[in-house]
């Protein structure tokens, strides 16, 4: 474990980053406390989309990442806490604020006790929420210009015992498709709706039509997801609506159910485009694609793990949330983890919710974590 004196400095980060959140691709003032800390510390810092700290030691050219998200979601908090964000309608829902500060506190560390062999790069992203600022960073080349082999990521999970580090070999995280769904048809007068299309009638087709695909023509056990989460019309009190908007998300745990829930709704939408005599457009764009942790890396972070903590799950069942880690292990193998938050108070609520809190019991645990594994995969005299 590294030294609990560093548990004061991350909980100052922690809180500062809660009562300051940003949107994503706007966090300027969390990007310019980390670049400035990862500088007085002697790490080389590189600004670009994001932040990156580069720290060397030793002479190997194995080169590893750790990474953080630096952005907040737009949810007005109402935890009530002493840091509780100070910014109107934004706040740190989801414990970016707590990501930061662990792996502040590594970087720490590591730079006062660089007691390992090869180069070690701290990846601060933007705009996870929206699964954009990993791409962002990829556009920039920031893994190959760095020479990165292998990346690692750890989020906390409310209403799982504190400090239980979990992950698994293969998909760990779902992917997330955005549709949107417009039907387009003949308005008219609330009192005949013969003379029209009554497109909230196929609206409601079309909503539960689509819940087919998951119940009927997907695998009983493919953990897939389809929900309809908005329905607006332009229509009015006395107005049958000549356009209806359906928009909703969709979760899968491979490519292939994924590319099946979008053919199957394109065929969904022009059967009922047929039978009722409207216009139908689809559009379905994947954000997230699948997590996919590999073999080697993810027995190696469980095999570490378990020299931190007695709380170990190396086989935990897949999530059916969306990282956008999942872009970074598409160009490089490595592994996403997750680690209890506890169960109690603003720590068990759910992942973004207004009252939810990271535990900073967490800090010194994740960011002795971080240390270990640096330790194991740039062990000095490893080949």
């Amino acid at each position: 474990m590294i030294d609990p004196a560093l548990h004061d400095l991350m909980v100052e980060f922690r809180h500062d980053f809660h009562r300051h959140p940003e949107l994503g691709f706007q966090e300027t003032r969390t990007a310019g406390r980390i670049a400035e800390a990862l500088s007085d510390w002697g790490l080389a810092v590189h600004r670009g989309k994001g932040v990156v700290g580069v720290l060397k030691a030793g002479q190997s050219h194995r080169t590893i990442a750790l990474r953080a998200e630096m952005d907040a979601l737009p949810i007005q908090e109402t935890s009530g806490l002493d840091h509780a964000s100070r910014v109107e309608g934004v706040m740190h829902a989801c414990g970016h604020d707590g990501h930061m500060a662990m792996l502040l506190g590594a970087a720490k560390h590591l730079a006062d006790s660089p007691d390992f062999d090869g180069t070690l790069v701290f990846v601060f992203q933007p705009n996870e929420e929206n699964g954009l600022g990993a791409r962002a960073m990829l556009d920039e080349d920031c893994l190959r210009r760095h020479g990165i082999e292998e990346i690692y990521a750890l989020h906390n999970l409310p209403g799982a015992p504190l400090g239980e580090i979990s992950t698994r070999s293969g998909l760990i995280c779902s992917s997330e498709s955005l549709f949107e769904i417009e039907i387009q048809g003949q308005g008219g007068h609330a009192s005949m709706p013969h003379t029209g299309s009554d497109t909230i009638l196929v609206g409601a087709e079309m909503v539960q039509a689509l819940q087919s695909i998951v119940a009927r023509r997907l695998a009983p056990a493919a953990g897939a997801v389809v929900s309809v989460t908005d329905f607006t019309t332009n229509g009015a009190r006395n107005v049958l609506p000549s356009r209806v908007r359906l928009t909703g998300d969709a979760r899968a745990r491979s490519p292939k159910d994924r590319d099946e829930i979008e053919r199957l709704m394109r065929r969904i939408a022009a059967g009922v485009e047929l039978g009722q005599d409207v216009t139908i457009r689809v559009g379905f764009n994947t954000e997230f694609v699948e997590t996919i942790n590999n073999t080697a890396c993810a027995a190696a972070a469980v095999e570490v793990a378990q020299r931190v903590t007695d709380r170990v799950c190396g086989d935990r069942q897949p999530m059916s949330f969306s990282e956008d880690f999942s872009h970074f292990l598409s160009v490089v193998p490595g592994c996403f983890l997750l680690i209890g938050n506890g169960t109690e108070g603003a720590h068990g609520k759910p992942l973004h919710a207004s009252d939810y809190d990271f535990n900073d019991g967490l800090l010194i645990l994740g960011a002795s974590y971080w240390a270990a594994l640096v330790h194991d995969r740039l062990a000095v005299g490893r080949a």
